[in-house]
């Protein structure tokens, strides 16, 4: 998944002191930064280390002069994954095209197993920039 792939994966470690705290698992893709996968110590949860790690790539992404950074997936109603509907500025794939997530709270998916198109399906669909080369400074 991360060595054997034309996409520019990278392993991104957080630590507080000599204790690993977070990692996230980030593609460098044409126009932006995609958050793939991240996982992180859920306490203390004043540490707020899910919405720490969004802006850190904010800030990751800025300094490579990219305009996007892409949350990865979001599940309406995750308590896990809420923190991401937090932030400004949001847009969903949702019905094969991008639309602005203006209200998070009031978004239905009609996520009912029976109605949703299986994943395999979804990525085989997905259309995404031809990746090139991030410069490196």
């Amino acid at each position: 998944m991360i060595e054997e792939t034309p996409i520019r994966t990278r392993i991104i470690e957080y630590c507080l002191g000599s204790k690993l705290m977070a990692v996230a698992l980030t593609d460098l893709i044409e126009d932006g930064l995609s958050m793939v996968y991240s996982f992180y110590e859920p306490k203390p949860e004043s540490l707020s280390l899910g919405t720490y790690l969004i802006l850190d790539h904010i800030a990751l992404a800025k300094e490579a002069n990219l305009p996007y950074l892409y949350l990865g997936y979001w599940v309406p109603g995750s308590s896990k994954m809420g923190y991401k509907a937090r932030f400004s500025g949001l847009e969903i794939f949702h019905e094969n095209k991008w639309k602005a997530l203006d209200n998070p709270e009031g978004f239905n998916a009609e996520l009912h197993p029976m109605n949703t198109v299986p994943i395999a399906e979804q990525v085989a669909n997905l259309s995404l920039p031809d990746s090139k080369p991030v410069p490196r400074r």
